[in-house]
């Protein structure tokens, strides 16, 4: 079942001519690619996060200190 949005975009879309629907099929595209790019970037910054207490032993001693000051 289609939303009032939907029906109303479909009614929109309908009275394109066909090179614009062509142009709105594009710019449906790139939000959906940004979408992904955006969902993407969220689960990178979640294993990061998750995986910065591991990490921790190994970042954090002594010898490596001097590298904390570059």
């Amino acid at each position: 079942m289609q939303t009032l949005a939907e029906q109303t975009l479909i009614e929109k879309i309908h009275r394109l001519p066909p090179e614009k629907i062509s142009e709105v099929v594009d710019f449906v595209d790139f939000l959906a690619w940004r979408q992904e790019e955006v969902s993407d970037r969220q689960l990178t910054q979640a294993a990061a996060q998750l995986s910065s207490g591991a990490f921790a032993k190994v970042w954090n001693n002594p010898e490596d200190a001097v590298y904390d000051n570059l």
